[in-house]
C-alpha cells in the first residue's frame, strides 16, 4: 500500500460499493453560457491532491467508491438529458446507499430528484445556492428553474429548504412564490448570523416528514473571492467552511440518498481554487458518509 493513500485509490469500477460517483456534464441551457461540462474530470483529477487520512476525526476513509462514469448529456438541453440523468440516478440509488453526482450546471438536479425511487411527494430537496432557481419555465428546463420546474412536476413547497440565498442576485417575484408554495427560505444574512451546524440541522428538521433527501451543493453559495470558479457566485456569501461544514452534517444524515455539485466552470478558475475546493466537497461528503456508522 502507498505511504499516502489517496481518495482516488478507494474509486474504480468495481463492485460492491456503497458510494457511488456520476458525473452529468451538462452546460447547455445556462444563463451564463460556459464550460460546467468540464467539471467532472477537473473534480476528479483534483481528487488525487487529497488523502484518506481526515485530520479533524482521525478517520481513515476506506469505503469503496464506484465511479459510473459520465452520462452522455454533453451539449443536450435540460429536457433532451433529463431521463439519462434520471434513469442513471435510479440505478445508482436502487444499489447504492449514496450517489454522488458531479454536474454539469444546475439543471441536472431536478433529473436526479426524479430518481430517488420514491413519489415526490416523499421526496426532500436541501439546496445551498445564492439563487431560488426559480426563473419562468416558459422556455423549458434551464439551469436557472430547476426549483419551479419541480413544483410544477408536483414537488411540494414544504419539502424545500433553501439556505444561502443572496441580496441583489434574485427578484422579488421569485422570493413571493417560494414563499408562497411554502419553502424555508433562509437567506445568506441568516446564515452569517447563526451557526450553519444550527441551520443544517433546523432544514433536516423541516424535511422530517418525507422519505428520501436530495442536497443541491451549486458551488456558487460560496463567496465570489473563495470561488472565482463559480459564474453566478457574489461578494458576501457562504464561507468555504461553512460549505465543507455543511456538507459533512448532510452527507451523515440517512435520508440524504442524492447529493449533487453544481454550476463549477474550469474555464473560469484561478490558481485551481474551485477545483480544489470542489474535490475536498467529495472527501467531506464521504467523511459525512463514514459518520453514518459511528456508534
Amino acid at each position: 500500500m502507498s505511504d499516502w493513500p489517496r481518495i482516488t485509490d478507494l474509486i474504480g469500477s468495481e463492485e460492491p460499493a456503497e458510494v457511488a460517483l456520476i458525473g452529468a456534464p451538462m452546460e447547455a441551457g445556462s444563463v451564463t453560457p460556459g464550460r460546467c461540462d468540464l467539471a467532472p474530470s477537473t473534480i476528479r483529477q483534483a481528487l488525487r491532491r487529497f488523502s484518506t487520512y481526515d485530520l479533524l476525526s482521525g478517520e481513515e476513509l476506506h469505503r469503496r467508491i464506484v465511479d459510473r462514469g459520465d452520462l452522455p448529456v454533453t451539449g443536450l438541453m435540460p429536457a433532451d438529458g433529463f431521463a439519462t440523468i434520471r434513469n442513471a440516478v435510479a440505478a445508482a440509488t436502487s444499489t447504492h446507499a449514496l450517489t454522488i453526482l458531479l454536474g454539469g450546471n444546475n439543471a441536472v438536479t431536478r433529473p436526479a430528484a426524479h430518481g430517488l425511487g420514491v413519489p415526490l411527494g416523499e421526496v426532500g430537496l436541501i439546496t445551498l445556492d445564492a439563487h431560488f432557481d426559480m426563473r419562468d419555465t416558459g422556455d423549458g428546463p434551464r439551469n436557472g428553474n430547476p426549483v419551479r420546474c419541480l413544483l410544477e412536476d408536483g414537488l411540494p413547497g414544504r419539502n424545500i429548504c433553501q439556505i444561502g440565498l443572496a441580496p441583489f442576485a434574485n427578484t422579488a417575484k421569485m422570493h413571493d412564490d417560494a414563499v408562497a408554495a411554502g419553502i424555508d427560505v433562509i437567506d445568506i444574512d441568516m446564515v452569517h448570523r447563526d451557526d450553519i451546524a444550527n441551520i443544517v440541522d433546523d432544514a433536516l428538521t423541516h424535511l422530517d416528514h418525507v422519505e428520501r433527501i436530495i442536497v443541491d451543493f451549486d458551488i456558487d453559495v460560496i463567496d465570489r473571492s473563495q470561488c472565482p470558479g463559480a459564474p453566478g457566485a457574489r461578494p458576501g456569501g457562504m464561507s468555504v467552511n461553512d460549505f465543507f461544514l455543511a456538507a459533512r452534517i448532510l452527507a451523515a444524515h440517512p435520508k440524504v440518498a442524492v447529493v449533487d455539485l453544481s454550476e463549477f466552470d474550469p474555464s473560469l478558475d484561478v490558481g485551481e481554487i474551485t477545483a480544489l475546493t470542489a474535490a475536498r466537497w467529495v472527501c467531506e461528503i464521504l467523511v459525512g458518509y463514514e459518520m453514518r456508522f459511528e456508534a
